[in-house]
């Protein structure tokens, strides 16, 4: 399996799963999305995932969204089928914008513990996420509290 992160146009993607099944192997894509829960295109998430479906005869084994915080993408995961086309999450844990991140001299951390929340929040609208991490400004203390958030950690249970 092979797997492509942080993908800011479907066009791209649909390339990757392409090439990809040149050689008869699965794929994951991951896009990013701006604070405004859509691609930097303008192009909403569920119109890339769809586009990339189409363009590949669903050849995509799952979806799913990386270095964005939760709070820029998460009320457009509020409904539609193709949100089960979604497998996986590597957010952020600093709220700033990519724009803010590139210009900043210090990495945000962010707040472990309300990531760890906002994970618990995602995984119970769409319990078939099974793939987490962190990305921008995460590091060991934002992932352990998400896996205990999630009952994931030893220590949970």
């Amino acid at each position: 399996m092979v797997s492509a992160l942080t993908f800011t146009q479907s066009g791209e993607a649909a390339g990757f799963v392409r090439a990809a099944q040149e050689f008869g192997l699965p794929t994951v894509v991951s896009f990013t999305v701006e604070t405004d829960g859509a691609l930097p295109s303008g192009q909403s998430l569920a119109d890339a995932i769809a586009f990339v479906d189409q363009e590949t005869d669903g050849a995509t084994a799952y979806f799913m969204v990386n270095c964005a915080h939760p709070d820029h993408f998460s009320e457009v995961l509020s409904n539609g089928d193709w949100r089960q086309r979604i497998r996986g999450l590597r957010c952020n844990a600093s709220r700033c914008s990519h724009a803010e991140l590139d210009a900043a001299e210090t990495l945000d951390a962010g707040d472990p513990e309300e990531l760890a929340f906002l994970y618990q929040s995602l995984s119970e609208a769409m319990p078939w996420v099974n793939v987490i991490g962190g990305c921008c400004g995460s590091d060991l203390r934002h992932v352990t509290s998400i896996s205990r958030a999630l009952g994931l950690h030893p220590s949970a249970h």
